[in-house]
């Protein structure tokens, strides 16, 4: 068992992949370096380590529109996080991933980028999901191209990928 308990947010499910909202008791456990059996042998991340030490900070980052665990259906094990960063700034939310190196290569990353998207341009006042990554990264850029965003904007070594609501493609 996990030192977590039961979400009361809804998980979002892929074909391969859930995403389930962290508990305070998986960030603390991140944090403290304790192990879970249910991680991968790789996770966490230093992205995540940095996202735990931020809840609280941003405690609604716990909440339905806020950070998840991304866990590979098949074998049950935590293979990265991702996250919109709650709350929406003029209806635009800004979305994170990472996936830790034994499980990249797999799709993973656009798939759970995808779904989460999907789920943010569902919430009230959400018309768009946002990343701004770094133009020589370019396995995030292939991640958000897969995944269906579109590039909006570059500044300096940065570019700006989006997604929007139905009927708000452009804008």
């Amino acid at each position: 068992m996990s030192s977590s308990s039961p979400s009361v947010h809804p998980d979002v499910v892929t074909e391969r992949l859930v995403l389930r909202p962290w508990t305070m008791g998986e960030a603390t456990a991140v944090l403290d370096g304790t192990r879970s059996p249910h991680w991968a042998a790789d996770f966490p991340a230093d992205g995540d380590r940095v996202i735990a030490g931020l809840f609280g900070r941003h405690p609604e980052w716990l909440g339905i529109h806020g950070h998840r665990l991304i866990i590979e259906r098949d074998s049950g094990l935590v293979v990265g996080s991702i996250g919109l960063f709650w709350p929406p700034g003029e209806g635009v939310l800004e979305i994170g991933y990472g996936i830790v190196v034994s499980r990249r290569g797999r799709g993973y990353a656009p798939e759970a980028t995808r779904a989460l998207a999907e789920f943010a341009l569902s919430a009230p006042g959400v018309h768009t999901v946002s990343a701004t990554v770094e133009v020589s990264n370019a396995s995030s850029v292939r991640v958000l191209d897969k995944a269906g965003f579109h590039r909006c904007a570059a500044e300096g070594k940065e570019v700006t990928f989006v997604i929007r609501s139905p009927g708000r493609e452009r804008g």
